[in-house]
């Protein structure tokens, strides 16, 4: 069966950021240039290839997906690419942003109660899925997610570092294949980096009131088989507040990067652990996704 893409993304640059003077340079691999704008392009295309080469995907098989946003935005695309039909199981809630452009790309939608999580989205799936001829990438349990990133994006950052170290790496978790790819290539090329998860939290005065800020989407506590915590022997976890994830998101848009609010809580989380590592460090994190996505959430609030 032959397999046509009009076209394939391109290596994304990997840049030194400094936000102020005198704190820590990070390397930012610069996701949100993907085509559709985040690095969630990486597995949909290369689950979704793996799939229609192993015939378990083809014009008659609907893709059927279970996320919060990006994910089915890159399914939706590569999907439009294969000229097969998509449908994206959500979450009611999510920006009306994302079920835009998923729609624009031809992909269909299906809104799941939000007092249900990801996990009624997911069943949601399993149920149409009965309905008709459909495949299921499955990103919180398909290892595929995470090989995506181990074999591309790992290999990516070594050649553009150039063979210097990598100390440690960076990322929030939602299905963590971003977190683990990355940690485990590196180490596959005798890096071993410190892997770093980047935990969005909420503070009401000096209490937490959850683990999890609903304020950064797709990073959640998830129910992901991908992330493990013994599955890295090296991890580190820093907590970042979401107001301080939102402020930097914008600092960083005032320096010409326009992203989301995932790539604050990792900017923020890559900086501690290098003041910690010291200064001659390289740490790696991601800018996941692009600002469009978020026009109506509390990202842009103060310039409403």
């Amino acid at each position: 069966m032959s397999l046509t893409i009009p076209y394939r993304p391109s290596t994304t640059p990997l840049v030194p950021v400094q936000l102020r003077s005198g704190e820590p340079i990070i390397w930012v691999k610069l996701e949100f240039l993907n085509p559709s704008g985040s690095t969630k392009d990486r597995i949909a295309r290369f689950i979704l290839e793996k799939a229609w080469r192993e015939g378990h995907l083809d014009k008659e098989t609907t893709v059927i997906e279970a996320s919060s946003g990006s994910t089915s935005i890159a399914m939706a695309l590569v999907s439009a690419q294969l000229g097969v039909r998509f449908i994206a199981v959500m979450p009611e809630g999510v920006s009306n942003e994302r079920t835009l452009m998923i729609k624009a790309f031809g992909g269909q939608i299906r809104l799941t109660p939000t007092l249900g999580g990801i996990a009624a989205a997911i069943q949601e799936t399993e149920r149409l899925s009965k309905e008709t001829k459909a495949f299921l990438p499955k990103q919180f349990g398909n290892e595929d997610n995470a090989l995506a990133h181990r074999t591309g994006t790992a290999r990516e950052i070594l050649e553009q570092l150039q063979a210097r170290n990598v100390d440690a790496v960076v990322s929030g978790v939602g299905t963590g294949g971003t977190l683990v790819g990355l940690s485990e290539g590196l180490a596959d090329a005798g890096c071993a980096p410190l892997a770093v998860l980047a935990k969005p939290i909420t503070f009401q005065g000096e209490i937490e009131c959850c683990s999890f800020s609903g304020k950064i989407p797709g990073v959640v506590d998830s129910i992901s088989t991908i992330f493990r915590a013994g599955r890295l022997p090296r991890l580190e976890t820093i907590e970042v507040e979401d107001h301080d994830a939102l402020a930097v998101s914008r600092e960083l848009g005032r320096l010409g990067f326009p992203v989301g609010p995932s790539s604050g809580l990792n900017f923020c989380a890559a900086v501690e652990i290098a003041r910690k590592l010291g200064p001659q460090s390289i740490v790696v994190t991601v800018f996941p996704d692009r600002m469009e996505r978020y026009f109506t959430t509390e990202l842009f609030a103060p310039y409403r």
